[in-house]
């Protein structure tokens, strides 16, 4: 099966305040095809900003660089600005962590579906707006009607998330980043928003980049795994053989997960080796 999307030696750095360049993300390379990948690690580690170098989304002032950035055969950072834009949203989408700072807060949740689709597939009124109604009750929403005519500060955190899934994937996009997309959904939602994931993948073989601080649930939805620390893959591996991990920084991550059948105590800490930098 042909790769979707190629990395290799992905860098994203930014300027300091003492005139010198931080590294963010440090030699990042990996292939996708149509499967779900997952990426895990601690905050800071450098996860959503990988995700944000490919969608070109990373904040003024980065500085991005690749040997290899390509995605079905297009060079995402030599091509046009222009068709690099008409790929986002449509081919490319990703999924934002907050819905509070995602979404428009002075816009109906089904007219910023409805601007998605119409920016890439234009098409009557009425048909848009039946479009929008199947992508919201596609992640668990019940009576998508009414919380189409609802504002972001209207709806909770949780359908806010939903409301800004069914967005991205309203257009079918052929890879999806999603950065911590259930995070703030009950486990009821959680399972049905991963289902749609999964069918997305299976049914239209769309790739998937599954950003997540949550190890078991990456570890039983993703066929890979990546983990990252300090801006580096650390480790890669499948993800049924994510406890047979032998990294140190992984097995860290795993020792520190909540056991209900061995209490602890005190807690378990992670140990952070200076060489893991390196």
């Amino acid at each position: 099966m042909a790769d979707l999307l190629t990395v290799e030696d992905l860098r994203v750095a930014y300027s300091n305040r003492q005139g010198g360049v931080d590294e963010v993300v440090r030699g990042l390379s990996f292939r996708l095809g149509r499967e779900r990948l997952g990426i895990v690690g601690e905050s800071g580690s450098g996860k959503s900003q990988t995700g944000r170098a490919i969608l070109g989304l990373s904040a003024p002032g980065a500085q991005v660089a690749a040997k290899h950035l390509v995605f079905d055969g297009i060079d995402l950072l030599g091509c046009p600005p222009a068709q690099r834009r008409s790929l986002r949203g449509s081919r490319i989408a990703m999924i934002l962590q907050d819905p509070k700072y995602a979404l428009d807060p002075v816009m109906a949740l089904g007219a910023q579906i409805a601007e998605t689709l119409q920016a890439h597939s234009p098409m009557p009124a009425r048909q848009a707006t039946s479009r929008v109604h199947e992508a919201l009750a596609s992640v668990g929403i019940d009576d998508p009607a009414r919380v189409a005519r609802l504002y972001p500060h209207e709806v909770s955190g949780g359908m806010g998330q939903r409301a800004m899934i069914a967005m991205m994937l309203v257009a079918g996009p052929e890879l999806l980043i999603a950065d911590e997309p259930t995070s703030a959904l009950d486990v009821t939602v959680q399972l049905q928003v991963l289902g749609v994931l999964d069918r997305l993948v299976r049914d239209r073989g769309m790739g998937l980049i599954f950003i997540s601080h949550d190890l078991r649930l990456v570890s039983s939805f993703c066929d890979r795994v990546l983990v990252m620390y300090a801006g580096r893959v650390v480790e890669e591996l499948a993800s049924a053989d994510l406890a047979q991990a032998r990294h140190p920084y992984t097995q860290g991550l795993l020792n520190c997960l909540p056991r209900l059948d061995a209490p602890r105590h005190p807690l378990p800490t992670l140990d952070r080796r200076p060489e893991w930098r390196l």
